[in-house]
């Protein structure tokens, strides 16, 4: 699908309820094979707890990428290069559509899923706040594990 395919599709999706609470999350993934590293990055628009509409993007980089620092750092370009594609109009456009209905409790976020964790044990915890500035740079919520699912778990599923 091309980008003006996916966001006509979050647009019909926000559309079916436009009183609903949006998030708009994106968030990549990777997992390094025998031969190549496989890059999955996931956009999942979520009306909270009235279903969602998601799809994903894959990247494959000819060698084994064993450089953690380096992984992470492609991971978050891909998301950022994906977060860019929704300039300054097309986020106007999505707003729009919650924005008659704020009174009735309609809302809408951007989240950046970042796929590492602060906890002492975890690997990626020394690279948090480079990638999470570099998430808000771009006007994003930025979001680490536990609570970045859709790198973490909705975009890891498609690596393997």
């Amino acid at each position: 699908m091309s980008f003006e395919h996916v966001f006509k599709r979050i647009i019909e999706f926000m559309h079916a309820d436009p009183c609903g609470n949006f998030r708009l999350m994106v968030g990549t993934d990777s997992q390094v094979h025998k031969r190549h590293t496989v890059f999955i990055t996931g956009i999942v628009i979520q009306n909270e707890g009235k279903g969602v509409w998601a799809c994903i993007k894959k990247v494959v980089v000819p060698r084994k990428m064993t450089q953690l620092h380096e992984r992470i750092s492609l991971e978050l370009s891909l998301t950022e290069e994906i977060v860019g594609l929704f300039t300054e109009e097309r986020k106007n456009e999505l707003i729009e559509i919650v924005l008659p209905n704020l009174y009735k409790g309609a809302t809408f976020t951007m989240e950046g899923h970042i796929d590492i964790g602060a906890g002492k044990r975890n690997k990626t915890s020394e690279f948090v706040k480079e990638m999470v500035t570099r998430m808000e740079s771009m006007g994003v919520e930025p979001k680490i594990k536990p609570n970045a699912f859709v790198a973490s778990s909705y975009a890891n599923r498609y690596t393997k």
